[in-house]
């Protein structure tokens, strides 16, 4: 049966207001782009308006000389109509998360969902003093607002067939998590645990790699939860392959991973395949049709969410491929607080394979962080009275409450204030039950919903691949660009993540670690990783002898490493809060490595501040 989501996503790639929302089906690479029955072709329409967002042809060569944001917003809007229609995720942003504006900080650095909101960790913390001053005590800010984490030292199939003490807390919480991951509690049971690395590798020590041998995983970037799980597998006899992943596009080599796929012997037990649907780090998407073949060929499924952005769970339908397992990580507050735990769906059907005898680590327990925030969290019909008095002046008319029930893509009005978010915000809590989680983070993610969402993200991450390709060092012979992506360009399917390096006149790439520093002085957060399992055919036998030198500087001696290529980058991860600033500001920032001399000036700055340590 095909779920309302679908249906919703349906009807909006018909109107060409986005196309393939359903994350990772199949694309045919021999054939052209599909055109609609109107005649067009959404990724060249796409691709045009992207290009047309930022002066045409254009180089960009003079960081001092750089269009303003409001002049190339502008321009944006004009070229990409609906991106304006998002304008619900201001607004929220605005209302709930106004310490981003208040602090100047770009936060681009890591991914997940965020459980609160900051004005709900404030109303927290309110309550947390008014509990200390009626005690006599001073009051002091919460450490680790909303809750806290609890180790358990338990075996994990024990705990799933027969369960454990559960609070209300974190039954509420556990519930809320499937409800938003689309997840349901027949078929699966769901783990919380501290990391994800504590889930990879709770996972790892309780499969049965001594009769599954192998670990198949696809992953194009260095993934330190699954290395642990890979660690932890091998000190149980599993057989570690990776998928492969050819260079220039770091598209995943089909024929490779079909032949690793593919059980020719027709042995009843592979292994377990651990498939993220699109790269954290590159952006890139691959075919969620990759767990279908596994599943025929003997494998059991690993299923990485954790790069997937807010509501996309609702278009893989989980019915049709249901995964043997799912993990996904959740933080506390976007731009606050990334601190967390991470979840682990087991389904029911397969706990019976995990090892019965080892005991596992990582599982936790959430524990409300004081007394004051559970009465605050399950107190609720009180709360709902006040609100519901205090805001009768706002209420909602039948005909909007009918407008607010129609899908997404019809009810964003242009011109929707902070206030009325906030009110939509009111409304939906004042439906909720006495001892229901208010995770006001994963409510504002079901608010904008899916199509709002990758429709924001997807503008915002194609104008910056297209903004930072556009510059260029100034006096170069061959027009020398400063940045190199790595994985897709500009591409209505990619992900919301962007992997790069800077280089200098030279030809030389600057270090993504000093990047990075750099970038935080500036109140820029972003990431450095490694891209690796590259493959590169005959024709790309010189760039590969300069990824070789690369690794050789390195010092890197495993064996097991011989044949790995490895390319230190940037990474940028852009979420449904992330909004067409913040990509103005990291693409200014990066323009200035323009300037020859740019290092070297903050060099000379950093000294001048009297830091003791000058680590550039």
């Amino acid at each position: 049966m095909q779920s309302n989501c679908i249906r919703e996503v349906s009807r909006a790639c018909s109107n060409n207001c986005c196309t393939n929302l359903l994350i990772g089906l199949p694309e045919n690479r021999s054939s052209p782009s599909k055109v609609t029955s109107s005649g067009i072709n959404p990724q060249h329409e796409f691709t045009t308006a992207i290009l047309a967002s930022i002066q045409p042809n254009s180089n960009f060569t003079n960081h001092e000389s750089l269009p303003s944001s409001i002049e190339l917003f502008s321009c944006l809007e004009n070229a990409y109509p609906y991106y304006s229609t998002t304008v619900l995720a201001d607004n929220i942003r605005a209302q709930e998360y106004n310490h981003i504006m208040v602090s100047n900080h770009v936060c681009l650095d890591y991914i997940g969902h965020g459980l609160f909101s900051y004005s709900q960790q404030q109303g927290h913390n309110f309550t947390t003093e008014i509990a200390s001053s009626s005690t006599s005590n001073p009051p002091r800010p919460s450490d680790s607002p909303f809750f806290d984490i609890s180790y358990k030292s338990v075996n994990l199939n024990s705990f799933l067939l027969y369960g454990g003490q559960e609070s209300e807390f974190e039954s509420s919480m556990r519930k809320r998590i499937m409800k938003f991951m689309n997840v349901s509690e027949e078929d699966y049971y769901m783990v919380f645990t501290a990391n994800q690395s504590s889930a990879f590798k709770l996972l790892a020590d309780s499969y049965p790699f001594q009769s599954n041998k192998d670990l198949l995983t696809v992953y194009d970037y260095e993934n330190e939860a699954v290395q642990v799980m890979i660690e932890s597998s091998e000190k149980k006899g599993a057989r570690p392959i990776s998928a492969v992943f050819s260079w220039p596009n770091l598209r995943v080599n089909s024929r490779k991973l079909r032949k690793l796929v593919v059980n020719k012997r027709k042995l009843s037990n592979r292994g377990l395949f651990a498939f993220p649907l699109q790269s954290r780090m590159t952006g890139a998407r691959y075919s969620y049709q990759w767990m279908s073949l596994a599943r025929e060929n003997g494998w059991h499924i690993l299923l990485d969410a954790c790069a997937l952005g807010p509501k996309e769970m609702e278009t893989l339908g989980l019915s049709l491929f249901q995964p043997d397992f799912l993990i996904c990580s959740f933080y506390k507050v976007f731009g606050e607080n990334p601190s967390g735990f991470c979840c682990l769906f087991i389904k029911k059907s397969s706990v019976s394979e995990l090892c019965k005898s080892c005991t596992s680590m990582g599982i936790v327990s959430l524990l409300p962080a004081n007394e004051s925030f559970e009465q605050l969290t399950f107190n609720k019909a009180e709360t709902e009275q006040e609100t519901a008095i205090s805001h009768q002046e706002i209420e909602e008319t039948p005909e909007q409450i009918h407008l607010k029930e129609s899908s997404v893509s019809e009810i964003i009005e242009l011109d929707e204030t902070p206030h009325t978010a906030q009110s939509r915000n009111q409304e939906s809590n004042a439906g909720r039950t006495s001892g229901e989680i208010e995770c006001r983070g994963l409510d504002h993610a079901d608010t904008l919903g899916l199509i709002l969402i990758s429709s924001r993200t997807r503008c915002l991450t194609n104008w910056l691949v297209n903004a930072l390709m556009s510059l260029q060092h100034p006096h170069s012979e061959n027009g020398l660009p400063l940045i190199r992506i790595y994985g897709p360009k500009i591409k209505l399917e990619r992900g919301p993540a962007v992997a790069f390096n800077v280089y200098d006149w030279k030809g030389e790439k600057v270090d993504p670690a000093l990047v990075q520093k750099l970038a935080d002085r500036n109140n820029i957060s972003v990431g450095c990783g490694i891209l690796t399992n590259i493959w590169f055919s005959e024709i790309y036998e010189e760039e590969k002898h300069r990824m070789l030198e690369t690794r050789s500087r390195k010092k890197e001696s495993k064996k097991k490493d011989k044949n790995s290529y490895r390319i230190s980058v940037v990474t940028i991860s852009i979420g449904m809060l992330t909004n067409f600033d913040d990509m103005y500001r990291i693409w200014a920032f990066v323009t200035r490595f323009l300037d020859a001399d740019f290092v070297e000036k903050e060099r000379w700055r950093y000294t001048a501040l009297n830091q003791t340590t000058v680590e550039v």
